[in-house]
């Protein structure tokens, strides 16, 4: 890291996943895992998942994102990535935090798996009653 270059960090959590995100002012750049977003994230969902807090805050070419990803599936990254990048920029600059808030970017998605219960198929599922 360059001398007297800002570096914000976050960390963005979503099911399984987990993202910690590096961001600095740049041109816009986002590399996850060392690779650009477009080419780790095979949708084009995604990668607008991923960009939407910069869309929010009309930031979109301002920053540079570096961004180390594990866990969970390409989707569950996408998620966490976005709470990541959000909360970067709301520590970045304050007066980004109420359009971020308003758009539910800083909220965390709590949603996880169920667990599989013994003698059932799944969570939920139950396997075909039998009267005779």
């Amino acid at each position: 890291m360059a001398q007297g270059v800002q570096e914000t960090l976050a960390v963005g959590r979503r099911k399984n996943a987990r993202a910690r995100v590096r961001l600095q002012p740049g041109s816009g750049k986002i590399h996850v895992n060392g690779r650009p977003v477009d080419e780790y994230m095979a949708r084009d969902v995604l990668v607008m998942l991923a960009k939407q807090p910069f869309e929010v805050t009309e930031t979109l070419d301002k920053f540079d994102v570096r961004v180390r990803c594990h866990g969970g599936g390409v989707s569950g990254q996408a998620g966490a990535l976005r709470l990541g990048i959000a909360r970067a920029l709301a520590k970045y600059d304050e007066k980004h935090h109420g359009p971020l808030r308003k758009a539910g970017l800083l909220t965390r998605d709590a949603r996880e798996v169920e667990r599989k219960k013994y003698g059932q198929p799944g969570a939920r599922k139950r396997f075909q009653f039998s009267k005779r």
